[in-house]
């Protein structure tokens, strides 16, 4: 009887085994596509025109005429896109641009000085509990970010509580409590009473506990019900009530289908509560991307996060290289 010996399997060589800095770098790149996947209505709006118009190879006064109006059909917003029109005009002149590569290349490095500024990460290490009020209008997508947001700081070895502050909708309440439940952490609700009350008793239940964040839901409203405006206001007193240095960070959710109203949306509500960032939601619905120009020259404020999903991995912190990217490639 013959024996046949198995052979010992090969070793891995170690070039084959995803280090943790690959291991980044392949979820870099998987966002980087859905960013670009979620930005193809406003890249067939915006990038998809500009390279017949570039395609001349010369700036000259009808390729300007021409891209203002594909600007501002991108909801770039008139302020934003005449400092743009202005930027690609200086440097065509001063660079000598006559390829259509190079136009679009200095209408892409003018974008994205613009918008860099917006890019500040939020650092959440500064207090404990780091109180985060969220804020925004009805269905812009608040209860759903503040899902995403649970699961995002939870990745970064943090423990989250979230506070159900949206006592006018008892399905926000649920909802919260859907989040919760699929994050596994705590939800403090009430069945009915005041959206002050329930972030006070939440802010003292993670002081107890030794929680890292907490995520503030409020009732979403008009920047025009007054009165509701007042009473957001009113929570942000409280909230300093259980910590005077709270809220750490106010966010604005905003439904970037919205297009120029968001601008308004950002100094109604910096007004009433003086918003810190913003997290732009639903972009992948929507052709109007290029509302973020318009934030950064009209009411500029960090935009903290962005959306292109539904996924709970589809909100992630705001690059502008690679928000710029998805728009012209």
């Amino acid at each position: 009887m013959f024996g046949f010996q198995k052979k010992a399997p090969k070793p891995t060589p170690a070039s084959s085994t995803p280090s943790v800095g690959e291991d980044a770098e392949v979820a870099a790149a998987s966002w980087r596509y859905r960013l670009k996947s979620g930005l193809s209505r406003t890249r067939a709006q915006f990038g998809g025109r500009l390279k017949s118009l570039f395609s001349r190879g010369t700036v000259d006064e009808q390729l300007l005429e021409e891209l203002e109006a594909v600007l501002l059909t991108s909801d770039v917003g008139l302020d934003a896109t005449q400092h743009l029109l202005y930027q690609l005009k200086a440097r065509a002149k001063r660079d000598k641009l006559a390829t259509p590569e190079a136009i679009q290349k200095a209408l892409s490095d003018a974008m994205y000085e613009l918008l860099q500024p917006l890019e500040e990460a939020l650092d959440v290490q500064s207090h404990k509990p780091f109180v985060i009020m969220i804020a925004g209008v009805n269905g812009a997508g608040k209860t759903t970010s503040i899902g995403k947001l649970a699961k995002h700081f939870q990745a970064q070895g943090l423990s989250v509580l979230l506070a159900a502050g949206d006592t006018f909708r008892a399905a926000a309440r649920e909802q919260l409590q859907t989040w919760g439940e699929r994050n596994k952490v705590t939800v403090i609700a009430q069945q009915s009473g005041d959206s002050a009350a329930v972030i006070f008793d939440a802010i003292a239940a993670a002081r107890a506990r030794g929680i890292d964040v907490v995520l503030a839901d409020t009732a979403g409203r008009l920047p025009t019900q007054l009165h509701l405006m007042d009473e957001i206001a009113k929570v942000r007193r409280v909230i300093q009530k259980a910590d005077p240095s709270a809220p750490h960070e106010t966010l604005l959710v905003i439904d970037a289908s919205f297009g120029q109203n968001s601008l308004q949306q950002v100094m109604a509500f910096d007004k009433a509560i003086k918003v810190s960032g913003l997290v732009l939601t639903k972009l992948d619905g929507t052709a109007k991307g290029g509302v973020v120009a318009a934030i950064a020259r009209q009411c500029p404020k960090p935009v903290r996060y962005i959306g292109v999903g539904e996924g709970i991995d589809d909100l992630r912190p705001f690059h502008a290289r690679d928000f710029v990217d998805a728009l012209f490639e």
